[in-house]
């Protein structure tokens, strides 16, 4: 079982950085699809950057330009970097990880993840 823990969430005025990790407890890391999303109160969770075993990285569009997604399979880790945050970037930003043997991606695909970390909080505020 593949198990994640995120990091690096926290308070941040309008037009701040932050930089978020995902820490796997596997080897394996980097035969996993990878992915971001986030839940704002109220709302529904969403995907917000995903990556392919290949390197292949896909953004919301509510994102695109802002936000990084990286992997370091050496320290079996996602980040994620987010510049310029909004107000609407509030949410619980949780990592997902999906098979990476299937032949079929489905980045943005909740139910196409096996694994789930805790999350971590961000809050834009001014």
């Amino acid at each position: 079982e593949v198990q994640l823990v995120e990091s690096g969430g926290g308070l941040v005025q309008p037009g701040g950085s932050l930089r978020l990790s995902c820490a796997a407890s596997v080897s394996t890391f980097s035969t996993f699809h990878m992915a971001w999303f986030r839940q704002a109160p109220g709302d529904d969770r969403e995907a917000v950057a995903a990556i392919h075993r290949n390197g292949t990285t896909v953004y919301d569009d509510s994102v695109k330009g802002r936000f990084t997604a990286s992997q370091d399979n050496a320290k079996n880790t996602l980040y994620l970097q987010m510049n310029e945050l909004k107000l609407e970037d509030t949410g619980m930003y949780t990592c997902a990880a999906g098979p990476g043997a299937v032949s079929d991606w489905w980045p943005f695909l909740e139910s196409f993840y096996d694994y789930w970390g805790q999350g971590t909080q961000v809050t834009v505020s001014s």
